[in-house]
């Protein structure tokens, strides 16, 4: 049965109107933003930014943080938020140049640094910090810094601690027992190879925050 000139505009509109809304998710699933849970992979060891219960030896005493090859290990995760005492609107995508905390899902601390020596280089010491309600102090402040307007899923970026001005990265030394083979994770003077990060399996939030504007990747 032939459709008549009013069936066919509106069938043009409606089709129209699915272009623009997978568009639009398409567009914000390009970014990362407030809220998602992630795993981010060192661009040049290939580990991912990891953390656990377990705490340094020397240094500060808190909870290490380490490169893990492993890509399955929940200990990966960890959620992006907004610095201490801003409001972060949930499924905004995160600019260039804005400060972020990321929170350790698993332990409820956050990613920190401090005038301490990293135990195997030398360098800064990153560790986990945070109180029980994952609330810590500036020292878990990292700049986003990328090429663009916003930080996009799929280019490298770099994390510059703002307190100390050092740069997030991975020194190429492996630990051994209790945590043998994985990589210690520490803060550079500069940028040097190691500071360069893309962001791996996650749950992305969409600016909608409806359940079916959220990205699930294999965790």
């Amino acid at each position: 049965m032939a459709l008549n000139y009013l069936e066919l505009t509106i069938l043009a509109l409606v089709s129209s109107l699915f272009y623009q809304i997978n568009c639009v998710n398409a567009l914000n699933a390009r970014y990362v933003t407030c809220g998602s849970v992630l795993k981010l992979l060192n661009v040049d060891y290939r580990v991912r930014l990891h953390s656990h219960d377990v705490k340094y030896g020397s240094g500060s005493g808190q909870q290490s943080v380490t490169g893990t090859e492993v890509q399955e290990d929940n200990g990966s995760h960890w959620q992006v938020k907004g610095e201490t005492g801003k409001f972060c609107v949930r499924g905004e995508p995160i600019k260039c140049g804005d400060i972020i905390r990321l929170h350790h899902s698993t332990t409820n601390k956050n990613l920190h640094s401090h005038l301490f020596r990293s135990p195997l280089s030398g360098n800064q010491e990153i560790s986990c910090y945070g109180d029980e309600n994952g609330e810590g102090d500036t020292g878990d402040h990292w700049e986003v810094i990328c090429s663009s307007e916003f930080w996009e899923r799929d280019s490298p970026v770099k994390f510059k601690h703002v307190d100390t001005q050092k740069w997030l990265g991975v020194s190429g030394r492996s630990f051994g027992r209790p945590i043998s083979g994985q990589q210690e994770i520490v803060g550079f003077n500069g940028i040097v190879s190691g500071v360069d990060w893309k962001t791996a399996e996650g749950v992305f939030i969409h600016p909608t925050e409806a359940p079916s504007h959220i990205s699930h990747e294999e965790l």
